[in-house]
């Protein structure tokens, strides 16, 4: 069976609740595309204008964090039960600028990615090198190392439900692309690895995105490939070109 597509967008920090309700009637009409899934990750303070602008049409609403307890004394944080009742469907988890600004680690993601599922939450676990683990050849071993620790005590049926986004954090926010056969290898290798964590029906079934500069251009070609589902995107999706993104296929 094949893969539906997934097309996030990743806001960032980015828009206040008033501009956000405005891009979101903006770009409307612009991402009708019954074919893929898309979903807006958007700061937590526009949530709920988000979910309610949203309402009647294919957009579903993400958020772009969440901690890994219940409740209690962690000012600042948000737990997976308010997400959900204020009507959030996905969650960024591991953003490499997460990992990067607020010191999240494998581990505290693997503690995000559990709890997700715990509240039914989709979690899109991020993974991705740098340019200097590049050049020094061991992409492939750090990713692995990336997705093993994110998926530990995550049972095969939890993991056919999740979507992992590679994003070369050389690529992000730089206009550099990895080039179709970069991330499509990557891809490969990430599935592969599920395949081994798991079986061949969980690893055939998860969905792995591409993240990195991601525009109405280049997404047609790496869309087309057989391990990428679908974009995780940042700039662009602020943009009326988010529309020709999700619409890569028309």
């Amino acid at each position: 069976m094949a893969r539906r597509k997934i097309i996030a967008g990743n806001w960032k920090m980015n828009m206040t609740p008033s501009e956000a309700v405005e891009l979101i009637n903006t770009l409307k009409p612009l991402v009708e595309n019954h074919e893929v899934d898309v979903v807006f990750c958007v700061p937590a303070i526009d949530i709920i204008p988000a979910v309610e602008a949203v309402k009647g049409t294919n957009i579903m609403i993400g958020a772009e964090n969440m901690y890994y307890e219940e409740k209690g004394a962690f000012t600042g944080e948000i737990s997976p039960a308010m997400l959900v009742d204020a009507g959030v469907k996905y969650v960024i988890i591991g953003h490499s600028e997460r990992r990067e600004y607020f010191a999240e680690t494998n581990e505290t993601v693997n503690k995000k990615v559990l709890k997700a599922f715990e509240h039914n939450i989709t979690p899109i676990v991020c993974c991705g090198e740098t340019l200097t683990q590049r050049e020094q050849g061991v992409t492939i071993d750090f990713i692995r190392q990336q997705i093993k620790v994110a998926f530990l005590n995550v049972t095969a049926e939890q993991a056919k439900e999740a979507v992992i986004a590679y994003e070369p954090i050389w690529a992000i926010g730089t206009g550099k692309v990895a080039t179709t056969e970069q991330a499509q290898e990557v891809c490969k290798a990430i599935r592969d690895c599920i395949g081994e964590i798991y079986d061949d029906a969980t690893a055939a079934a998860i969905r792995i995105q591409y993240g990195g500069s991601v525009s109405a251009s280049s997404a047609p070609e790496l869309f087309a490939q057989a391990d990428i589902d679908g974009g995780l995107v940042g700039g662009a999706s602020l943009k009326a070109d988010f529309g020709q993104i999700v619409n890569y296929n028309k």
